[in-house]
């Protein structure tokens, strides 16, 4: 009798673990799913204390010369896509990409630079710019340090070179 109390009491103790770990664990919420601090990396990619850091954003407009022949401005927009993989190849341009609209406004940039001044320095770099087809607006911008691994993993994604 003694031997079937035992193992009813084992039974009994054991009973809520089993119902207990057939439950769903409990998801936490993106605020408590929290990922450890890497300073290594933010010091890395230039973070501050917020994990932010500063940039020049440049809105692409259309330019004041549009009258290049067919041929001439497909020559231009391949230099123009050229000159974008070499600023970004440097370190430079962490985010560069067209507005699917049709608008004045063709794209945008985000140079991984300080001031206005090394943006513009930069722009000027580029053929379409050169020829008056393309004109930039730049203005000072402040947004996540992790930008900066952009290129890194857009060359990881792509299957096809524009």
């Amino acid at each position: 009798m003694k031997v079937i109390k035992h193992l009813a009491g084992i039974l009994l103790v054991g009973l809520p673990l089993v119902s207990h770990s057939q439950e769903e664990p409990k998801k936490e919420t993106p605020a408590q799913q929290k990922e450890v601090f890497d300073p290594e990396l933010a010091k890395e990619l230039g973070a501050d204390q917020y994990g932010m850091k500063h940039y020049v954003m440049a809105f692409l407009k259309r330019g004041p010369n549009q009258s290049q022949s067919k041929e001439e401005a497909e020559r231009l927009q391949r230099a123009h896509m050229d000159n974008i993989g070499k600023l970004a190849e440097m370190g430079k341009l962490v985010v560069a990409g067209p507005f699917l609209d049709n608008t004045e406004i063709r794209g945008i940039y985000i140079f991984n630079v300080e001031t206005i001044e090394e943006a513009e320095a930069l722009t000027k770099t580029d053929p379409a710019i050169q020829a008056g087809r393309l004109v930039m607006e730049l203005h000072p911008w402040y947004g996540s340090a992790a930008l900066m691994k952009t290129v890194q993993i857009h060359k990881t994604i792509t299957e096809k070179e524009i």
